[in-house]
């Protein structure tokens, strides 16, 4: 069944491709991971927690692939980084990366993505309103895992991690650029349906 733009229905971008099957799939899985990757590049330096362009990633990751391929995405992303790849942040990777205060949010990109990919397959990324609630709600699933993670890694450093201490390091500094991300992604992906509806 299609649509009145011409699409089946619970179709995600990815799935506009005219090639199909396990070859594509595990091409996008890849593509997913390395942009991801990229896109940790794009840093501000802070600390305990960089601000970096991986949130917009994750949610342009997890809305493109759909909630199965692009959870994959992301966990490929985290155990290539854990196995040595320099995926994460500053170009790190290895296992230390789980001693780092800010690995609990990239745990949280792979539910993240699955949330936005969810999403996605009921046509919420094809309108700037319900893609903005998407990406909103996607974003924020990275503090759930990530503030108690913070929390104990700045305890075993032996620096403050009481629930004030946790918010200022962990959560207000990226609430500006988390809105802003999740803005641009909602903006560009109804762009994308409507320049593929062109052709």
């Amino acid at each position: 069944m299609t649509n009145a733009t011409g699409f089946a229905r619970r179709a995600v971008l990815a799935d506009r491709l005219r090639t199909h099957g396990l070859a594509t799939d595990a091409a996008l899985v890849a593509g997913g991971a390395l942009f991801t990757a990229a896109m940790a590049q794009v840093e501000v330096p802070m600390w305990p927690v960089p601000i970096t362009g991986q949130t917009l990633a994750v949610v342009l990751v997890g809305a493109t692939l759909g909630a199965r391929r692009g959870m994959l995405s992301l966990l490929v992303y985290a155990v290539a980084g854990l196995a040595g790849a320099p995926f994460f942040a500053g170009f790190s990777g290895g296992l230390s990366a789980l001693a780092s205060p800010s690995f609990g949010y990239v745990i949280g990109f792979i539910p993240a993505a699955g949330l936005v990919g969810w999403f996605a397959r009921r046509n919420w990324d094809r309108h700037v309103g319900r893609a903005t609630v998407a990406m909103l709600l996607a974003s924020a699933i990275p503090f759930v895992t990530g503030l108690p993670w913070l929390a104990a890694a700045l305890g075993h450093l032996g620096a403050p991690n009481d629930l004030q201490s946790v918010l200022a390091a962990g959560l207000y500094p990226f609430v500006v650029g988390g809105v802003a991300k999740a803005l641009i992604a909602a903006g560009v992906l109804p762009l994308a349906w409507k320049a593929l509806a062109r052709r």
